[in-house]
């Protein structure tokens, strides 16, 4: 059928992902081209297939959803993203929405309902919660929750919505792991100031003293793991 929905699913998880897939299977509508365990191949699946939709779980072992999000949005790929997450925090919808997602849900998401989430995303409108909106009762929207937002290039500038870059990630995933500031330069091949400076613009964007702090903030919402 020429008119399918094509759909990539992203989550580390095989029962939960292969369950994603086997139920939007069922729907005459859509065409589940590929799946994914983390975001870097994720992020190779949105690039081969160009899918028009992709699920992807927030919580990735890799590079997360948030961050995926934002790389597909600077390399302009034409899917849209919707983001499941485990921890459904008012705080994270505007920053999964901020990040670029078309839709951002609890993962106790019915399957019709997640169905039904697919096609809304597809024809262009955006899903939080239960509310649906266009571009412009978005953008309304975000106003509403942040007050102070500058509607022209719809920034958020207060912690904890500022988003952090694709680097702050690397350098918060390896304070995670217990690395220093000394070790993550070597990890990362960049400089030890450049490594303060990146936990100095974390701990601002998130709002929060100290590293262990930002390390509590991102295992909450499950933008790092501890192995």
């Amino acid at each position: 059928m020429t008119d399918e929905i094509t759909v990539v699913v992203v989550d580390d998880h095989p029962l939960f992902r292969q369950g994603v897939t086997d139920s939007l299977s069922l729907e005459p509508d859509i065409q589940v081209v590929g799946q994914a365990e983390n975001g870097q191949k994720g992020l190779d699946l949105l690039r081969k297939y160009r899918p028009q939709v992709a699920v992807v779980d927030v919580n990735l072992p890799d590079m997360n959803g948030q961050v995926l999000t934002l790389r597909a949005g600077s390399e302009k790929l034409p899917t849209r993203i919707i983001l499941l997450t485990a921890y459904d925090d008012h705080g994270q919808r505007i920053y999964g929405i901020r990040a670029g997602a078309y839709a951002y849900s609890s993962k106790e998401i019915q399957p019709e309902a997640l169905a039904r989430m697919v096609r809304i995303v597809a024809s262009g409108w955006y899903v939080v919660g239960e509310q649906v909106f266009d571009a412009n009762e978005l953008a309304a929207w975000l106003q509403s929750q942040v007050p102070g937002m500058q509607e022209a290039d719809h920034r958020l500038d207060e912690p904890p919505y500022q988003l952090l870059s694709e680097r702050e990630m690397e350098v918060l995933k390896c304070i995670a792991s217990g690395l220093s500031n000394k070790e993550i330069a070597l990890a990362l091949g960049i400089s030890h100031q450049t490594v303060k400076n990146h936990v100095t613009s974390i701990l601002h964007k998130l709002g929060v003293d100290d590293r262990t702090q930002a390390v509590l903030y991102a295992l909450r919402y499950g933008w790092v793991r501890i192995k």
